[in-house]
């Protein structure tokens, strides 16, 4: 009978490192989960409980032992276990005695390879209760905590002090020490509210308990939604709506346990200041949800999340009050000293600022940004004085004192700062934009000036750091230089700029050298970025196979190459495809097996057999309406040309011998091929398909 109950583990701790909180809790289900069913003792659910003081598993239905296992083991061969007189051999002795039992009681195990004595017998399985603390040991030992701590005189080392274990296996306490401490079946609540032991008696009771009597919601992802929910609805008290970032929502369910909102207000007369320091205060800072209009705009209000419910909620409002107020003075005052000076006036200031040892200052930098921008400018139709101006002061605001005390405001003051100093429109949005996307998934520049600045910039810092040979590795990557590549790829296709890439990096490299040998890392370079483009379709659902035909070709153009990906997609769909790819993968062997260059020249003299004469009629007409599309571009209309080449391909080879022993035949038919070969190969090598 298969006996099953639930466990629950907590961990009780002193206050966790928000941030990591719900990975660490994640990880601990995970790690303890996999262990479980490594054990044999695997459960039908695992949930994870998280609050800044505990981190808890909960099990339910796991078996109470593992199931019985059959043991086979093999002795001496037959020939050597009785004599022939058919008398047990000392060997056949020996072996019955060393499991136990006659040889008598022994089994013969046949195979095709021999005959064997053999001792077979059920195994119990361990119950689950000797089992699991081993298991949790080992799952806390693996959990992802780059520095651990030890406490008191013990050589225990966790996260953070452990104060209590849990540990119950239906309304068992397993007898088990975790993180040097006897398990039990007491926790203990709100470290304010509801300080005293809670006891409890079932796994199944841990939420519900926690909830009522200790002032704790232990459920990490429903103390997110009730924040979210009562956030929402003060900020709809006020008119207005609350900007809740997701991580900032996370981290602060991971600061409380028991969570009240508090509503608090702040001077109208911080609303000079530009809304982005202000939010970037309050989320970075205090943690604190701003409140917009419908318009966005900020409003003169926020929103905290207390730990605690007070008796007199006002006194925590004006705390928070007074918290939040000397945050934004210090925001008003970067202000206004930062535009006592323009952008303009910090451009010499950058000589003084190193971007990298070898690649100079961000003076430096920032001039061969402005080459590249400038040759960019007839392309895209920029303004040059408009390029050369935003490229040299695209850095520039990194030298204020906000964007010294905010860091992520960088590019979004340098466009208030340009702004108020009375620089084109055109250039204050490109020193915002250029740093535009971000991260993943993050929106691109919008104008042709931000695009190219935003391009050369990321050329720059690649060209640069690989010429240095600091290729990314592994998980160190100090340049960011996926995201730059990433960003270059994005910008480049889903921006339409037809732009060769291989001709950015080669006048990168150009402005580089001679500080840098640059050109010799330019094939390093453009195979990386190739990498990072395979990333990019494998993530918008493209067949690898399409990207590795594609690639084939060697297109250098990213927009060109992404119109070459989705038209081969799109011919994929044809019911001819898949005939055509695997016709041209035997075409491609064949002329890979012919020595010297296939001819090119076709004889109609030669063409002998109906099949050969009407494939080449075929590829004639096909040939004159396929061509022009793939010269325009217009890959989708030439790839579905080509299905009609199908049926004279699959005559061909089914009525034609290629090589055949008339060498003059034999190369006809190879010219053939080598002409069909060059119309499948004008979007993509089909054969790799």
């Amino acid at each position: 009978m298969d006996l099953r109950d639930d466990l629950l583990i907590e961990i009780g701790t002193e206050e966790l490192p928000p941030k990591a909180l719900k990975s660490l809790a994640a990880a601990f289900a995970q790690e303890l989960g996999e262990g479980l069913n490594a054990a044999g003792i695997g459960a039908q659910s695992i949930k994870y409980y998280a609050t800044p003081r505990r981190l808890a598993v909960y099990c339910q239905q796991l078996p109470l032992t593992q199931a019985s296992r059959m043991i086979e083991r093999r002795g001496p061969a037959l020939a050597a276990a009785f004599d022939a007189n058919g008398a047990p051999t000392k060997a056949a002795i020996g072996f019955a005695q060393s499991c136990g039992v006659e040889v008598a009681q022994l089994q013969r195990l046949e195979t095709d390879k021999g005959a064997w004595l053999c001792y077979r017998s059920e195994e119990a399985g361990q119950a689950a209760a000797a089992l699991i603390p081993e298991r949790v040991e080992a799952a806390l030992k693996a959990l992802p905590v780059p520095k651990r701590m030890r406490w008191g005189s013990g050589e225990t080392e966790f996260v953070r002090p452990v104060h209590w274990v849990v540990a119950l296996l239906g309304e068992q306490v397993l007898d088990c020490e975790i993180l040097g401490l006897h398990a039990g079946r007491i926790t203990y609540g709100h470290r304010f509210h509801h300080p005293q032991p809670i006891t409890l008696q079932t796994p199944g009771e841990y939420v519900r308990v926690l909830a009522e009597r200790g002032y704790v919601q232990a459920d990490f992802e429903a103390r997110c939604a009730l924040i979210k929910e009562q956030v929402s609805a003060a900020a709809q008290a006020l008119s207005g709506y609350a900007l809740q970032d997701q991580a900032l929502l996370e981290e602060v369910a991971a600061l409380v346990e028991w969570p009240v909102v508090v509503t608090g207000h702040f001077e109208p007369h911080f609303l000079e200041v530009p809304q982005e320091a202000l939010i970037s205060t309050m989320q970075g800072n205090q943690k604190y949800f701003p409140v917009v209009d419908e318009h966005g705009a900020l409003m003169a209000h926020f929103i905290t999340v207390s730990n605690i419910a007070s008796h007199d909620p006002k006194q925590v409002r004006e705390g928070n009050e007074r918290v939040i107020r000397p945050r934004l003075a210090d925001a008003r005052f970067f202000w206004q000293q930062d535009r006592r000076h323009a952008l303009a006036e910090r451009i010499d200031s950058l000589r003084s600022v190193t971007f990298q040892q070898k690649l100079g200052s961000l003076h430096d930098k920032s001039e061969r940004v402005a080459k590249l921008c400038s040759h960019l400018a007839e392309t895209l139709k920029i303004n040059p004085s408009d390029a050369l101006r935003a490229a040299r002061l695209a850095k520039c605001d990194l030298q204020t004192q906000m964007v010294h005390e905010f860091p992520e405001l960088q590019g979004i003051m340098g466009r208030y700062y340009a702004q108020h100093d009375g620089e084109p429109s055109q250039v204050s949005q490109a020193l915002e934009q250029h740093y535009w996307p971000r991260h993943a998934g993050d929106q691109l520049p919008q104008s042709p000036l931000a695009q190219a600045l935003a391009i050369s910039d990321r050329i720059d810092t690649l060209v640069g750091i690989f010429a240095l040979g600091q290729r990314p590795t592994g998980t160190k990557d100090p340049f960011g230089l996926r995201r730059a590549a990433l960003g270059v790829l994005r910008i480049l296709i889903e921006g339409r700029l037809a732009l060769d890439l291989q001709t950015l990096l080669q006048r990168a490299a150009a402005e580089l050298e001679p500080r840098v040998p640059a050109s010799a890392a330019i094939p390093e370079l453009f195979a990386y970025m190739m990498e990072r483009l395979r990333a990019y379709y494998q993530d918008r659902g493209i067949r690898l196979e399409v990207f590795e035909a594609v690639l084939a070709l060697g297109p250098t153009v990213p927009l060109d190459f992404d119109q070459r990906v989705h038209a081969v997609s799109q011919f994929l769909e044809l019911p001819e495809a898949q005939s055509l790819a695997a016709a041209h993968k035997r075409i491609h062997n064949i002329l890979k097996k012919t020595e010297g260059s296939p001819p090119r020249t076709i004889e109609l003299l030669y063409l002998h057999e109906a099949a050969e004469q009407q494939l080449h009629q075929a590829l004639e007409r096909v040939a004159a309406v396929a061509s022009p599309h793939f010269a325009r571009g217009e890959y989708v209309q030439g790839l579905t040309a080509l299905a009609a080449l199908r049926e004279p391909v699959d005559a061909f080879f089914e009525q034609v011998m290629v090589m055949a022993d008339d060498l003059k035949v034999r190369n006809n038919r190879l010219a053939l091929l080598a002409q069909l070969n060059d119309t499948f190969s004008q979007a993509a090598d089909l054969s790799r398909l």
